[in-house]
């Protein structure tokens, strides 16, 4: 069969069904397939490993958004979340890409960050000079405390030292950064390691105090951008024309760049997908969330961080996003964990590189989704209606009683958790 991410009805199937599904369009193996089936969880050996103190675990729901095309490759994206709506709106904001050939993407460099911090300087302008002028030194100091990285193809690529200002406008710190290519890895033990071989030499040199020497989550070294265009006639409501639609989203982009109170909560919608397929891949989801919250605030002033404009000449909305996203395919968690192993399987790649410019695109599709649902019928009627089953739970409702409370609930104007109570105690009642 074909392999082609848009798959039609797949939220009706079973859960048996859409893994067979998946395994069909070989984006799976039928082992890999089994282990998502009888997943419940990771052995006792391993979670005992993973943290201290562990005393049990706590499970999160696995999905996967369709309708992906990045780069020209069909994509599959596994998401890890507990919002209902998530998957579903990234799935479908997916789908107003495919027309015109998906997501377009490009990483120009992917570089981790570490950096040095020396105090107590007689002269912080000599103590910069010196650094600049002794590259070649310290990129071979570099080599010598991590050879295998070198050996690999990375290692450290460039260097620059900054003078850190205090309140008063003294000169208080020198920071030397370095900038490594780890590979496949995230790098924080690889940044770590070169950092304390080569901060000894360069603290003797400064002659100064060490503050101390450690990697850095704000990879603007390590910045991904996508890139989509979606047709006006796509866009069309019952109400609305294609191309008013185009413009409330490109007014509700332009308000995040100027009001921090919206740009937050349009940064955190497109972030529900983010950290899905950060978390389902086994990577650190504090670290890239840490990373895009610090770059949105990097003009000075805490902003939207996606760009939606008009194309005029083709009747298409056009839609960008820049991140810093260094993500790791190997190492750590990511070794650990069975299902991360499955998600870069479902993803069709175990490239760092392009894990980071699918994750971009995710994140692009989920903005669009949001700002779309929000200036066209409100954010809740879709969100609602996907809270239905999470409330018929919430309720007490099991097995089948589930989607019937929930389909009960959908026909409701306004649904909480009373209701699905007593609509529960009803069917109970009918059905005793």
């Amino acid at each position: 069969m074909e392999k082609a991410s848009s798959i039609s009805k797949f939220y009706q199937k079973s859960r048996e069904e859409r893994l067979a599904l998946l395994t069909e369009r070989a984006f799976l193996s039928e082992e890999t397939a089994k282990l998502l089936f009888n997943a419940k969880g990771l052995s006792e050996e391993v979670a005992n490993h993973l943290i201290e103190n562990q005393i049990s675990q706590f499970t999160l729901p696995m999905g996967v958004a369709l309708n992906f095309i990045v780069d020209g490759e069909e994509c599959l994206i596994p998401m890890v979340t507990e919002e209902p709506s998530v998957i579903a709106a990234c799935s479908n904001a997916a789908r107003f890409t495919r027309a015109t050939g998906g997501f377009k993407t490009s990483f120009p460099e992917r570089l981790q960050t570490g950096q040095m911090i020396f105090y107590n300087l007689e002269d912080f302008s000599e103590g910069k000079r010196l650094i600049e002028q002794r590259i070649d030194e310290i990129k071979q100091l570099a080599q010598l405390a991590h050879p295998s990285i070198v050996a690999r193809g990375g290692g450290l690529v460039d260097l620059k030292a900054h003078i850190i200002y205090n309140e008063k406008d003294q000169a208080e710190y020198l920071t030397v950064y370095l900038f490594v290519d780890v590979k496949e890895a995230m790098g924080a033990n690889i940044v770590n390691t070169i950092l304390e071989g080569v901060t000894p030499v360069i603290q003797e040199w400064l002659r100064a105090e060490k503050l101390m020497s450690i990697l850095s989550n704000y990879n603007d070294r390590a910045l991904v951008s996508s890139s989509c265009s979606i047709p006006f006639n796509q866009l069309a409501t019952k109400e609305l024309s294609g191309d008013v639609v185009a413009e409330k989203i490109v007014k509700a982009s332009h308000y995040a760049k100027l009001d921090p109170y919206r740009a937050v909560t349009h940064n955190k919608g497109m972030m529900n997908g983010i950290d899905a397929v950060v978390m389902a891949t086994g990577n650190d989801t504090r670290a890239i969330e840490a990373g895009i919250h610090a770059y949105a605030a990097k003009d000075g002033r805490y902003q939207g961080l996606t760009n939606w404009y008009i194309d005029s000449k083709s009747n298409c909305l056009i839609g960008e996003l820049t991140l810093p996203l260094l993500l790791g395919s190997l190492g750590g968690a990511i070794n650990a964990l069975p299902l991360a192993k499955a998600s870069q399987e479902l993803l069709q790649t175990h490239d760092a590189e392009i894990l980071g410019r699918i994750i971009c695109s995710v994140g692009l599709a989920q903005n669009f989704a949001a700002i779309r649902a929000l200036v066209t019928e409100g954010i809740q009627k879709g969100h609602m209606s996907l809270h239905a089953s999470a409330l018929a739970i919430h309720a007490g409702a099991v097995g089948d009683e589930i989607e019937a409370i929930a389909s009960q609930l959908r026909l409701l104007e306004r649904m909480n958790l009373k209701t699905a109570s007593d609509l529960l105690t009803v069917y109970r009642q009918q059905n005793s």
